[in-house]
């Protein structure tokens, strides 16, 4: 599917990446094109699934959600229903953020958002009372280099 992505198209989803509240006109205008064939060409993108939906970024401190976490998981279980349990924990947990299934000596990533400390061990006691978890732990994010959304396309 990206294979099938022009030069126009790339530029209109950067352009999207950074502001996705701009007007059709606006962003016809950034990437050189009729405002008709910019917004048939969004629409061929929605359709397509390359575009697959549009948010507003909230910064976590103004939601008093400072405190960034990333949980490093292992586990001994991996039968279904264990897995169908977790997946269901980490659905039902709004402040997980992020959750990646890894390859290598960890099993799963979980980014989280909360408000303090005293904050993650709430979640952390509600996550292991709706799952074994075999081994868990946490590194708290000191500092933010770089946290982007924007895909290099």
């Amino acid at each position: 599917m990206a294979d099938e992505l022009d030069d126009i198209d790339r530029r209109i989803l950067r352009a999207l990446q950074r502001d996705a509240s701009i007007s059709i006109d606006v962003l016809a205008e950034k990437v050189h094109l009729s405002r008709n064939a910019c917004w048939r060409r969004v629409k061929r993108m929605e359709e397509r699934g390359v575009i697959r939906g549009r948010v507003t970024l909230v910064d976590p401190a103004a939601v008093q959600l400072d405190l960034s976490v990333f949980v490093l998981i292992r586990t001994n279980a991996h039968e279904p229903s264990w897995l169908k349990a977790f997946n269901l924990a980490v659905r039902d947990l709004p402040e997980i953020v992020g959750a990646h299934r890894m390859s290598g000596e960890l099993d799963y990533v979980l980014r989280v958002r909360v408000s303090s400390v005293k904050d993650y061990d709430r979640f952390y006691q509600k996550l292991i009372s709706r799952v074994p978890i075999a081994d868990i732990s946490a590194s708290f994010v000191m500092d933010d280099i770089k946290d982007t959304t924007e895909l290099p396309v």
